[in-house]
């Protein structure tokens, strides 16, 4: 797993990178009362606006962390935005992206990098 400095997670599964929100993001919006993701089939490029989540306390925006296709997008956390602050790590997911170039992920912190930066 990797984590960008926007405190986005990724994982990659198969040929796929599974974007979502760290749980110390979760925790520092508070309540997630509203998602938007993006539209499957969208082609996204780094740093790109990609979705936008709204709590009780603020708006963000989610950004594509690398070049690629919108493959699958979670309608569960569309339909009940409490399951991000449930489990941001595990079905809080937000979408999954086939990557034009999966080196773009060197780029990104580790769990452990990723700690330091929050601590």
């Amino acid at each position: 797993m990797k984590f960008t400095e926007e405190h986005e997670w990724l994982r990659i599964e198969d040929d796929l990178v599974v974007v979502g929100i760290t749980e110390h993001a979760s925790t520092q919006l508070g309540d997630i009362v509203f998602v938007e993701l993006p539209d499957e089939g969208q082609t996204v490029s780094k740093d790109d606006e990609a979705a936008v989540i709204e709590s009780v306390k603020a708006a963000s925006d989610i950004l594509a962390p690398i070049d690629g296709e919108i493959v699958e997008v979670n309608q569960a956390i569309i339909d009940e935005p409490s399951k991000i602050n449930e489990d941001p790590l595990g079905v809080g997911w937000f979408f999954k992206v086939k990557p034009d170039d999966l080196s773009q992920m060197d780029d990104y912190m580790d769990e452990r990098s990723y700690n330091k930066l929050i601590s």
